[in-house]
């Protein structure tokens, strides 16, 4: 067999997921050292079809029989949250590196447990926030770690999406759904990336779709130092879409429209002291971008912006966001 530094690395797909195209298949025919080989789903004729539609080879009978493969490197899980937790621990086992979808895990305590299972096999776990990996996210840090709004005071996010479908699996309770569990996490962890540190949870409402379920939520949310935060997410939002972020400084303001998905289209503002700039930040699809840094830290590369460790924190305040709005955390 030849060494992994000479070959692509081998990806099956756990489920045939909505996502799973964009986010992995058509950023490995960009990316020369990836390959999708292997798909598996519960339904086997769901991954035939999908496997004939997107040119994968391979078609497993199970996740299990999947996991067996022993030509496969790395598994791919965009399982629903639910079953994020089980279905890693097992790729992990079965000595495979894997890239999870976002969030990590039902909850901290999965999370954790997750992370200790990467360390113990010796592979690499990674969660899938692919915006981090867009030059957009480090040239937004560039701009605030350069002092040009001053001392940061506020940071807020907002990711709402217009309604899904009431029988759509993000409102299930028992696979671990809400709009915190799906698009807000995307807003907490910009909060969390744009400030560098940790939130406190001040206080959260959420409206529901159904018992425990959230279909908008809003958090407010401090740090140790005084600085203020707040999120706001949406899978059923009043207006049509609202994905941005803003940072207010002692000098001015940061403001950055589609933070999650620029290579479609973004818009960067900067406000200081009475001047205004506006700025494009060129790059490659975000899943593009992940999936370079996935196959690169698999080859030994350093650790980069969403390690499993990362995932962690993020879990533990969305737990701790559940908690305050009157919700139990997932998985619980």
């Amino acid at each position: 067999m030849a060494p992994m530094e000479a070959r692509p690395l081998r990806i099956g797909i756990l489920g045939a997921a909505a996502i799973a195209p964009m986010a992995l298949v058509r950023p490995a025919r960009e990316v020369p050292e990836a390959e999708v080989i292997a798909i598996a789903a519960r339904d086997p004729s769901r991954a035939a079809r999908f496997a004939k539609r997107h040119g994968v080879p391979r078609v497993h009978e199970s996740y299990d029989a999947l996991l067996a493969d022993p030509e496969l490197d790395a598994v791919y899980n965009p399982l629903p949250n639910g079953l994020h937790c089980e279905w890693t621990l097992r790729a992990l086992a079965a000595g495979k590196h894997v890239l999870c979808e976002k969030p990590l895990a039902s909850n901290a305590d999965e999370a954790q447990r997750m992370v200790e299972a990467a360390e113990r096999a010796g592979r690499v776990l990674i969660e899938a926030f692919h915006w981090r990996h867009h030059p957009l996210a480090a040239r937004m840090r560039e701009i605030l770690r350069a002092g040009e709004i001053g001392e940061i005071r506020h940071v807020e996010a907002s990711t709402c999406i217009p309604a899904l479908m009431p029988g759509n699996i993000r409102f299930r309770y028992d696979l671990a759904g809400g709009a915190l569990m799906d698009i807000g996490s995307y807003a907490l962890n910009m909060v969390r990336w744009l400030s560098e540190a940790e939130p406190q949870v001040v206080s959260a409402r959420a409206k529901l779709s159904s018992p425990n379920v959230d279909r908008w939520l809003t958090a407010e949310l401090r740090f140790a130092d005084g600085r203020t935060g707040r999120i706001t997410c949406s899978l059923a939002s009043a207006t049509l879409l609202k994905l941005q972020n803003k940072v207010e400084g002692t000098r001015g303001r940061l403001r950055v429209f589609n933070p999650l998905a620029p290579h479609f289209y973004h818009r960067l503002t900067v406000e200081a002291e009475g001047e205004r700039r506006r700025e494009r930040v060129p790059g490659d699809a975000t899943y593009t971008h992940q999936l370079r840094h996935f196959v690169a830290r698999v080859r030994g590369a350093p650790p980069g912006p969403t390690e499993a460790r990362d995932g962690v924190a993020n879990m533990r305040a969305i737990d701790a966001i559940y908690r305050a709005a009157g919700l139990p955390p997932r998985g619980t």
